[in-house]
């Protein structure tokens, strides 16, 4: 249901529920939210796909059919724990990256949305199909209006239409296209950019452009600290010294 390959300070997630395109259900859910609130300390780089012929589908429509007998407080707490499980995604310190191809359908839209980086294959397909079902993107709109802003999740999220790579790369849903092999490639150039960067640095970067625009006073307390710590004062000496920073892994 869920890979779980580790590769030194890169983790490797596959969504492997392949004869369901990888849809989300509340065992996988389970799954995903507890790996990524256990990630340890090492882990620098996290690469999320799909196993098969697609990223993710969505929701499971046996996970949803169960669903519709829930009461209204029911339904809620099996929400919250897709909402958690998003929010794991985002408060994570390593970079997530998500590498896209096939379908990527409402939860899996979501999911996109959460990764910090996310890269797919020229064929991928983007919807964010909850309307089609009766249902509204709920959980996935505090991570997806951010990303595209109000006015394209508006028209997206009323619509349910599908779109490709080039509509989901202009709105900002995701960052680069690759054709074929060429995304596995591109997968690992992000990953080799990460491994060269501060990890405390990384951390609180991502932190800092989830928080949106700090005041003067903010801004400059964040650089300090970091200046002042040890990962900061490693990076700049290394800089002036030529040499490779501490930090860096090589790959």
């Amino acid at each position: 249901m869920l890979k779980v390959e580790s590769d030194g300070p890169v983790l490797h997630l596959t969504l492997a529920r392949p004869e369901v395109r990888n849809a989300f259900n509340d065992e996988l859910i389970a799954l995903l939210t507890e790996t990524f609130l256990g990630i340890s300390q090492g882990t620098r780089a996290v690469v999320v796909e799909g196993e098969g012929k697609g990223f993710c589908a969505g929701g499971d429509l046996e996970w949803m059919r169960k669903a519709s007998a829930y009461t209204e407080e029911q339904n809620y707490q099996d929400a919250l724990k897709l909402a958690r499980l998003f929010g794991a995604i985002t408060e994570c310190p390593a970079v997530v990256i998500a590498k896209v191809h096939g379908a990527a359908f409402g939860g899996g839209c979501g999911l996109v949305a959460a990764a910090d980086v996310a890269v797919a294959s020229s064929e991928a397909k983007f919807s964010f199909s909850e309307v089609k079902l009766g249902l509204v993107p709920g959980t996935i709109s505090r991570f997806v209006i951010p990303k595209i802003g109000a006015g394209h999740a508006r028209a997206l999220f009323s619509s349910g239409e599908i779109f490709g790579t080039e509509k989901a790369l202009r709105i900002g849903l995701i960052h680069d296209v690759a054709e074929g092999e060429a995304l596995e490639a591109m997968v690992q150039e992000k990953v080799r950019s990460v491994l060269a960067s501060g990890p405390v640095a990384v951390a609180e970067a991502k932190r800092i452009a989830q928080e949106g625009v700090l005041s003067v006073e903010e801004s400059a307390r964040r650089l300090a600290k970091i200046r002042a710590g040890e990962e900061g004062k490693e990076g700049v000496a290394a800089f002036l010294e030529k040499r490779p920073a501490a930090y860096v892994v090589s790959r």
